[in-house]
């Protein structure tokens, strides 16, 4: 699909893609991780921005299955769908149906903004969305490719997505006056870059407030205008470091970037301590504040302590600073895979924990992350869905990164322990799962899964033979006009 992707024209976007969100082609089966559908970050992103509506073109089982999961997290907001047939997409027609959808659509007194989102046949196939209007009755039109085998993640469409918005917001403040936003501070700000826990921005508010600043919006916004009072802020804090295309609109408006975050003592410091540098704030300001907030943290920190050996694991771009958070808790973290890339805004993060004698994955695969608590044997596996259900079965209790670790605040002394509670919890529970694998031992695996009157005989030498066959027919066909 790539190579007909370039040979379609997309070329350049492709190219792009590359560029922002690299992948390691010598890590073999293993050069794109194993994320849900790319395209669900960038969906995530536009259902969650007022007056905004979205538009899906691609194959119908796609945007069914994108829909589903979209109102599973909560959406309650109408998407958008132009089908195609193998005529519409070969003639060239499917873009005129996008195009006629959109002018439908563009009505100034329900949506400030249209997002029209290709998915993998149609940008395969080369609809050119960038030949529609940029406007249309006022109505801004953005449209953005997202396909599987562009984009490794989805948590990086969701930079793809709030990039291209930044763009667009960049080159309007640039050709003359913009609408203010509703909430506007007097002090300077920091712009945060990437989802967070909703108390985490306040929390940093309130470290920022004693310097005479205060924190800017959180990028993906939920509103069109705070997009122009990110890019007005005096510095954007990278707190997920895979924003790429983003950074590079903060960049191009003139506003320095920082990476890591501020979370745990050593965290929080050498956070602060680089707002002070790019501000050329009074160091004594800024040592004031780290001296009342590492205190809160530490304090937290020792009245919450996490005991155990765990492993880290997840495709949200905040695994880094997760396991810092755990291992000042007291934890024992050996491993931290995230199928985010490596970037210089998380080499900071990278060195803390390699110093602490964390081994750092980046790209990681699902097969590196069992892999990994197979190795460690870990008292906790965090991890996606796959890693938990393969932790449970070897009786290693688990929890989900995404619905119950990034579901709670990391930031400042309200992160301090955040994460005790649940992590305690689950491995406490041990004996619970040595139990249950005890008792269901040997039933229903390898060959005799699922539900059998007689349970069925393994047969290697049958497996062997096929296999055997399988390869033989493999070859065969390689070696067909050669």
């Amino acid at each position: 699909m790539q190579e007909a992707a370039r040979a379609a024209g997309k070329s350049e976007i492709l190219d792009q893609y590359a560029a922002d969100y690299p992948v390691d082609p010598e890590r073999g089966p293993h050069d794109q991780p194993q994320s849900m559908c790319p395209a669900f970050g960038s969906l995530r992103v536009g259902l969650r921005m007022k007056r905004t509506a979205t538009v899906l073109s691609g194959s119908a089982c796609c945007v069914y299955g994108l829909t589903f999961t979209s109102h599973f997290y909560g959406a309650r907001r109408t998407v958008g769908y132009v089908p195609f047939s193998s005529e519409t997409l070969v003639t060239g027609k499917l873009f005129e149906d996008i195009k006629e959808a959109v002018e439908d659509l563009a009505d100034p007194e329900h949506y400030d903004t249209i997002v029209v989102t290709n998915l993998c046949v149609p940008t395969a196939s080369g609809v050119p969305l960038r030949l529609l209007k940029k406007q249309i009755n006022g109505v801004r039109i953005i449209g953005i490719d997202v396909p599987g085998f562009g984009i490794p993640t989805h948590a990086e469409a969701k930079d793809v997505l709030a990039g291209a918005m930044l763009k667009y917001a960049r080159e309007e403040v640039a050709a003359g006056p913009v609408a203010a936003p509703k909430e506007r501070s007097d002090k300077p700000t920091v712009a945060l870059l990437g989802e967070m826990f909703p108390a985490d921005p306040v929390v940093i508010g309130q470290m920022l407030e004693p310097l005479g600043l205060a924190a800017g919006p959180v990028v993906p916004t939920r509103e069109w205008r705070e997009l122009y009072s990110a890019l007005d802020c005096s510095v954007a804090a990278a707190i997920h470091p895979f924003y790429t295309a983003s950074i590079r609109e903060f960049q191009a408006a003139g506003r320095p970037v920082i990476g890591s975050a501020p979370v745990g003592v050593d965290g929080t410091a050498a956070w602060l301590q680089s707002i002070r540098d790019e501000l050329g704030l009074a160091q004594e300001a800024v040592d004031g504040v780290k001296d009342a907030m590492t205190g809160a943290i530490k304090g937290a920190l020792a009245a919450n302590p996490i005991k155990g050996r765990i492993t880290v694991s997840g495709y949200e771009g905040s695994e880094l600073l997760v396991a810092r958070l755990l291992i000042e808790s007291g934890a024992d973290v050996p491993y931290v895979g995230t199928a985010c890339p490596a970037t210089q805004w998380s080499d900071q993060d990278r060195e803390w924990l390699e110093v602490m004698g964390v081994r750092v994955n980046y790209r990681a695969s699902l097969e590196e992350d069992i892999a990994a608590v197979e190795e460690f044997r870990p008292d906790l596996a965090i991890g996606t869905t796959p890693v938990v259900q393969h932790a449970k079965a070897k009786a290693i209790p688990a929890l989900y990164f995404t619905n119950l670790i990034s579901a709670r605040p990391l930031m400042g002394p309200a992160g301090a322990g955040s994460l005790a509670q649940v992590i305690n919890a689950a491995m406490g529970n041990k004996a619970r799962f040595d139990k249950m694998r005890d008792f269901f031992e040997g039933v229903g695996t390898e060959h005799a899964a699922g539900v059998w009157e007689d349970t069925p005989v393994d047969r290697p030498k049958f497996r062997k033979k096929y296999a055997a066959l399988n390869e033989a027919a493999r070859k065969a066909s390689e070696a067909v006009g050669t």
